[in-house]
């Protein structure tokens, strides 16, 4: 930052300042002074100039109001910002609160205890309620509206000063010894606050200001120091809460008066006096600190005493009550900011967020990107680039930092100028001064400097920056301590990544130097490092070879070099302007003669100006740089100035005899908000000169003057002027000396051109006045040149609307052209339903496509599909379309249209539509479905995903394959033994399968033979197929028979618990014919429970027979069926009541006997149901209760 004095307004007759206050919100400056003197001013900056903003503008006191009402000293002003009342206090004890009402000041409350003085006063953060401390140990907390919240006599304690936290739960109460006691917002003491910087100090002590800021405007860094507490003597520390452990300490090295925050707790202003040894005098300074305790600046200030210091709102301007004068002091701050092609990027804080928002401003297209990011350091750009320097963030994962790059501790991230990181770097040493040229980044602490080639000298694409960054050569990034003399060939240097691997490198990183580095820049070809001594050190690069040392009597603060590396400007750190020339001036470019040359240029070492905050060279001549001096901005050619501008901006650009320049200040006053009247263009003289002589006396004269002061922009100017007045010749001569080949190639156009008019539109639409060269067009009656001019410029719009306007057919191909260039842009913007409409119009069946699928309007998709021509090259997208949203059929109807019968295929696998593979796959005689098949499904049955592999057989028509499966599944589960009706649906399911096999079968028949036998003999033909293929008989035969089993094991036991036990004893009988399927212990124990049940004892011996003749059991079973036989059969005799109708009528005429599925019974009778699917019988008043089959759950017809 940079500061300097501006301006001084007396007080009348003399009278002494004891304190003042400026009032952050409204601007409203308050000083109290002896007499009872109490003044409020204004100082308003009103300017109709849109350059004149901020610090440029003449300031006036708009407001001057004396306040009546004290009668002793005043000694303690504070404002309510919130709710704009001002609240003083005198030697006598007197509190007078007064508020504006219509533009002037008046009393509102008074309050006087006549005991004691009040010492300090304090608003909390909201404005609710405000402490007051007088000296005799009374705190008395109010509210806004003037009532008493709580009072409280602290005995025997002299106090002196008062501050809130930023919560409003914690005050702090400064002691005339020297102590700050902490207690709680009630008034409770809670304990004493520990002082870390008066260790050591003898003597009697008095507190000079204690101040902690609120937040208000957020924090530079996470966990900053925001309370600051500084004595008298200069010692002081600035701490993160009331009891840091480990504040930072300070030692100002003077008599302390006042001490304030600015608006953003970035800055820290310490007032009071120094002794000059020299002089033996007091000087009036004011010290400048970061909240880490970093010196920034020094102010003087003349007068006798210094009481009060005060910072404006915005941060600009501080206040300072010195004798009877207040002296105001402009504020340069070092804002974090840089300007790379058209874009400003600038940092701020907020206090919604612990990072810096990083905007990137690009003034061209007024479009603005944000970047959050955590700890900034600085902003440093050139060219399109820009670098973040930043803290390494100790809790994430440092994934692009290499592994040998140890515990690396900051980032520098490379940024394009939307804000897109490119390439990030992590290093061990801390980036205090960063520069940048077009292929290096440099960063330097106090005793290092590290280098990073981050491209290639060519001209690199931002994707081939990061190939650069990949393939990381030897020597990309190299660190140098500033006491070693690199000599420039790789010996010298250190390679990164080494460095930070082997420990003999860490003293050098480490390693302190007596004399640190203060400030470096670099061009292509030099790097120059400051160094506190006043030492410059002139380096070589790319290969970095220390080549000189100057040494300077004064500390330089800022330094800049030249286009050419010829001189270096250097700001020192009291804001004085010098140069130092780097090569000797004898050759100059224009071919002068060497004195001639020195006398041109100037002589450097004469040339010094003060106040200066900042400085940019010429991007294309050496001799011309631009400098701000205080609120004005002179342009130099060859050290002569030209006359001063009034501004205040901070200066972004300096090429083509412009200077492009950026009110930082205004931005940050909103700085969600960037306005395009805060980048402001400045021309230098002589471009307006040139101008000037252009059009008052006329381009011959004009000329001869740009020839005497040569430069691409003035002919560029002359070129134009001369166009503008069809003087070709001029034209072409001014083109040439600037170079500009497509302005040669226009004039040379403009020759074959026969009329004037014809002429006059071209250079019109030359200089970009479109709608004028439209219109002379169409005055000619040339509307085809109208139209060819606005399809240059790709406006679409009034191209169609030109066409349409003409007399005569448009020409048809012209208009499609015209609606699919206005489809595009609504498709590159994404609205899909305006670009349809167009691009129905202009028959772009391409687009078409891609913007119904876009809209899912696969309606729309399947239309285009239909009514493109076979074999259209569009057909196979479509069908990818309808693959990715999984329609299948529209997707093959596609692929078949093309005649890509494959990718049909293929579609229909991927969708699992195997059933359509397989036919598809039939229909155009393709081999390759089977072995996929068989494929897919080997490697769902190695995932054990069964039932998905009988699921895929079924779809491909492979029913034979999944029946298989389906059995092997169903038999697996039955052996669990735990849920019967899950095996019997599966045993269901699997016999449905071979049924759908036998269905196959019979139809593949029919087709073959179709018209040529009777459909028995084709019936016949399919079975005698399926049984020349069929290996597995059991499957195909016998189907049925494991749900029949499970079908009357349930029903048995359904029976038996419904109390019908004859039934259930019947249809356990049934059972005896599957042991192969339902284990026979099973089979006889339920025939042996349902039978005793039915009290048909001969039926239960027979089954207790059975069972104890069972190989499979234990002997301990057997012995307990044994058991339960003897119980059973010694009180009922082993014979059945009635005879077992199953044994006598089992057997009909014509073998076994049909079995009613619905009761278990044997079907006598002729007339009975037969199911059409599983083909399994039952007795039709048995089955007119049910809806579905009982065994095969099919719907009864």
């Amino acid at each position: 930052m940079f500061i300097y004095l501006s301006k001084k307004i007396a007080i009348p007759n003399s009278i002494r300042l004891k304190c003042v206050s400026w009032n952050k919100d409204q601007g409203f400056i308050a000083c109290g002074g002896e007499e009872g003197l109490l003044k409020v001013l204004k100082l308003e900056t009103q300017t109709d100039d849109a350059k004149l903003k901020g610090l440029a503008a003449p300031s006036n006191l708009s407001m001057n109001q004396t306040l009546e009402g004290h009668s002793g000293a005043v000694q303690v002003v504070t404002w309510n910002e919130q709710y704009q009342k001002l609240t003083t206090s005198d030697q006598n004890g007197l509190i007078i609160v007064w508020m504006l009402y219509k533009g002037s000041w008046y009393e509102e409350m008074i309050n006087n205890r006549n005991k004691s003085v009040v010492r300090s006063m304090s608003w909390n953060a909201d404005g609710q309620k405000i402490c007051i401390v007088y000296e005799d140990g009374a705190v008395i907390v109010g509210s806004v509206d003037g009532n008493r919240i709580w009072g409280k006599e602290l005995k025997g304690i002299q106090l002196a000063h008062v501050a809130w936290s930023p919560d409003s739960k914690i005050l702090l109460f400064g002691m005339a010894n020297g102590e700050i006691h902490i207690y709680d917002n009630q008034g409770n003491f809670i304990v004493k606050m520990t002082i870390s910087c008066l260790i050591n100090v003898t003597g009697a002590i008095s507190i000079a200001g204690i101040h902690w800021y609120p937040g208000t405007e957020g924090y530079i860094e996470p966990d900053c120091p925001c309370l600051a507490v500084i004595f008298d003597n200069g010692r002081g520390q600035i701490m993160r809460y009331e009891n840091d452990e480990n504040p930072v300490l300070l030692d100002t090295q003077m008599n302390v008066a006042s001490i304030q925050w600015n608006h953003y707790g970035s800055v820290l202003a310490v007032a009071g006096c120094q002794k000059n040894i020299s002089l033996d005098k007091e000087v009036n300074t004011v010290q400048f600190y970061t909240p880490f305790g970093e010196h920034l600046r020094t102010l003087k200030v003349p007068g006798k005493q210094m009481t009060a210091v005060s910072w404006e709102g915005g941060g600009l301007r501080i206040g300072l009550a010195v004798d009877s004068f207040i002296y105001f002091a402009n504020i340069r701050p070092d804002y974090k900011w840089g300007y790379c092609s058209n874009t400003v990027v600038y940092a701020y804080t907020r206090p919604d967020r612990l990072e810096y928002s990083v905007v990137f401003w690009d003034t061209k297209n007024n479009e603005k990107f944000v970047k959050y990011v955590k700890s900034l350091m600085s902003i440093t750009t050139c060219g399109d680039f820009c670098i973040l320097a930043t803290k390494a963030d100790d809790n994430q994962p440092q994934e692009d930092a290499e592994p040998e790059s140890g515990n690396a501790t900051y980032v520098l991230v490379l940024c394009n100028s939307i804000g897109t990181p490119l390439d990030s770097k992590y290093i061990d040493i801390d980036p205090l001064f960063v520069t940048m040229t077009k292929t290096h980044v440099i960063a330097a602490s106090k005793e290092a400097f590290y280098t990073w080639q981050y491209r290639v000298a060519k001209k690199l694409t931002a994707l081939e920056i990061n190939q650069v960054a990949k393939t990381r050569k030897e020597g990309r990034e190299r660190v140098y301590h500033i006491d070693d003399t690199p000599t420039g060939t790789t010996d010298g240097t250190f390679d990164f990544a080494k460095a930070f691997a082997f420990t003999d490198f860490q003293p050098l990183i480490s390693k302190a130097t007596r004399d640190p580095i203060c400030c470096i820049t670099a061009t292509d070809k030099t790097l120059i490092v400051g160094r506190e001594s006043g030492l410059i050190q002139r380096y070589s690069l790319p290969n970095v070879g220390l080549l000189q040392k100057y040494t300077l009597n004064y500390r330089a603060y800022q330094l800049s070099l030249n286009c050419n590396s010829s001189r270096l400007a250097i700001i020192d750190i009291a804001g004085v302007l010098t140069f130092l020339d780097l090569e000797s001036r004898s050759s100059s470019g224009d071919g002068l003669a060497g004195e001639q040359a020195t006398a041109a240029a100037g002589d450097p070492s004469k040339f010094e100006r003060k106040d200066v905050w900042d400085m940019k060279w010429a991007n294309d001549n050496p001799d011309l740089f631009a400098m701000m001096e205080k609120t004005r901005m002179y342009v130099f050619r060859n050290l002569d100035p030209e006359e001063p501008i009034q501004t205040s901006g901070y200066i972004c650009n300096f090429e083509d005899l412009e200077i492009k320049s950026v009110l930082l200040d205004e931005i940050m006053k909103d700085p969600e908000r960037p306005n395009k009247d805060y980048l402001i263009n400045f021309e230098i003289r002589s471009l307006r000169d040139s101008r000037a002589l252009i059009e008052k006396v006329g381009i011959e004269d004009a000329s001869q003057f740009i020839e005497d002061n040569p430069h691409p922009r003035l002919w560029r100017l002359l070129a134009e002027a001369a166009l503008q007045k069809l003087d070709l010749k001029t034209a072409e001569q001014a083109f040439v000396r600037c170079k500009d080949y497509q302005g040669i190639e226009f004039v040379k156009r403009l020759g074959n051109l026969q009329s004037e008019s014809m002429k006059q539109a071209e250079v019109v639409a030359y200089f970009g006045r479109f709608e004028e060269a439209e219109r002379m067009y169409l005055d000619m009656d040339r509307r085809d040149l109208a139209i060819s001019l606005r399809m240059k410029l790709g406006d679409w719009f009034r191209v169609l609307q030109l066409l349409k306007t003409g007399s005569g057919d448009a020409d048809d191909a012209l208009l499609e052209q015209a609606y699919n260039a206005i489809g595009d842009y609504f498709a590159d913007r994404q609205k899909w339903v305006n670009a349809v409409q167009y691009y129905l119009q202009g028959r772009n069946q391409e687009r078409l496509a891609e913007c119904y699928y876009m809209l899912e309007d696969y309606d729309g998709l399947e239309r285009l599909a239909n009514s493109l021509p076979e074999n259209h090259k569009l057909l196979p997208d479509i069908g990818q379309m309808f693959v990715t949203v999984g329609m299948c059929e529209q997707a093959v109807n596609a692929y078949l249209k093309c005649s890509q019968p494959k990718a049909a295929v293929e579609a229909c696998v991927h969708l699992n539509q195997w059933n359509k593979a397989v036919e598809l796959a039939k229909d155009h005689n393709m081999k390759e479905i089977g072995p996929l098949l068989a494929k897919y499904a080997s490697h769902l049955l190695e995932k054990n995903k069964r039932l998905e592999a009988v699921e895929l057989y079924r779809k491909a028509h492979h029913f034979l394959d999944a029946a298989r499966l389906m059995f092997k599944i169903a038999d697996e589960e039955a052996k669990k033994r735990t849920r019967p009706l899950r095996v019997k649906k599966l045993y269901v399911l699997a016999a449905l399968l071979v049924e759908n096999y036998h269905e196959q079968m019979k139809t593949s028949q029919q087709s073959k033979a179709k018209g040529k036998k009777s459909e028995a003999t084709s019936a016949l033909a399919g079975l005698l197929e399926e049984d020349a293929s069929s290996t597995d008989n059991r499957i195909v035969d016998n189907a049925w028979r494991g749900a029949e089993a499970y079908h009357f094991f349930l029903l048995a036991q359904r029976q038996l618990y419904d109390g019908n036990v004859d039934s259930a004893m019947k249809t356990a009988l049934h059972l005896r014919d599957y042991e192969d399927i339902i284990p026979a212990v099973e089979i006889y124990s339920l025939l042996a429970i349902c039978s005793s049940a039915n009290r048909a004892f001969g039926t239960c011996s027979r089954a207790f027979i059975k069972l104890e003749s069972l190989e499979s059991l234990s002997p301990e079973h057997r012995q307990s069926y044994e058991d339960l036989a003897l119980e059973i059969f010694t009180k009922y005799p082993p014979k059945d009541n009635r005879k077992s109708e199953l044994d006598s009528i089992s057997e009909g005429v014509d073998g076994k006997l049909p079995t009613c599925i619905v009761t278990g019974r044997i079907i006598s009778e002729y007339q009975f149901w037969m199911c059409s699917t599983c083909k399994h019988c039952a007795m039709e008043q048995d089955i007119s209760r049910h809806n579905f089959c009982p065994l095969c759950h099919s719907t009864l017809t």
